[in-house]
């Protein structure tokens, strides 16, 4: 709010009183006084800025971006311990919100794989955090989601465009003299079975073209590729591109 200050343009400032120096500092005695006289025509104005906090209340996502409602972290153990910051997963999942308007090729426009309330699993560091609405949201691109994921079970997963869904293969927990295995000797396993496989890639003339890779294809595929999450049962499973499968067994 800007106050005003106003004074007479006859006004002057009176200091009277004895002064002294100390040092190189000039000091006035106790007994100085201020004074005053009122004026006319002298106008004095200062205005006090305040900032001002812009709210949003829509988020559009430009091209292939989905805007996603990040799902909360659990921050107690089952027995009731709470957890630090440090020991709580990242959350991978989330609601779609808003999406983009998809990719442009020529004429061609291909919409996004994900709608508007699906659930999905994204890729761990991907993508730019932000407070909407009070609720912590996620913008990323859509080749940073992983699939659609309609249940709790990660077996469900409907990966999107080029990626798969192999189950790994168990980890020989023995050696051959019979010997048990921690699970920090255990080998990476890089074999396991395709349990599902996104529709293809869509190549720069706006076409998709289906992958090689079929559900129920045994695979190799390279050992530090991709995105490891557990089913309700236990088993390992693994989300990796289609560029990243190296051979299919038979």
């Amino acid at each position: 709010m800007a106050s005003l200050l106003q004074m007479n343009a006859s006004s002057s400032i009176n200091i009277l009183g004895a002064k002294s120096f100390v040092g190189s500092k000039l000091q006035w005695a106790r007994s100085a006084s201020l004074q005053i006289k009122p004026l006319d025509g002298l106008c004095v104005r200062a205005a006090a800025s305040v900032a001002s906090k812009v709210t949003f209340t829509t988020l559009k996502p430009m091209g292939d971006r989905a805007l996603i409602r990040i799902q909360t972290t659990e921050e107690m153990t089952v027995g009731g311990i709470l957890l630090p910051s440090s020991a709580q997963s990242k959350p991978q999942g989330g609601e779609v919100v808003a999406v983009g308007e998809g990719k442009i090729f020529g004429d061609k426009k291909i919409e996004l794989g994900v709608q508007v309330g699906k659930n999905v699993v994204y890729s761990k560091y991907a993508g730019t955090e932000i407070d909407f609405n009070g609720v912590t949201h996620v913008l990323l691109k859509e080749d940073d989601i992983v699939g659609v994921l309609e249940t709790d079970d990660i077996k469900d997963l409907q990966p999107l465009n080029d990626r798969v869904l192999i189950k790994v293969a168990e980890a020989e927990g023995k050696t051959a003299g019979g010997v048990l295995l921690t699970d920090s000797a255990k080998e990476k396993p890089v074999i396991g079975t395709v349990s599902a496989a996104g529709p293809g890639t869509v190549g720069e003339d706006g076409t998709r073209r289906p992958l090689d890779i079929a559900v129920g294809d045994c695979v190799m595929y390279s050992k530090y590729a991709g995105s490891e999450f557990k089913s309700a049962d236990g088993r390992q499973y693994i989300v990796v591109k289609a560029s990243d499968v190296l051979a299919i067994l038979s």
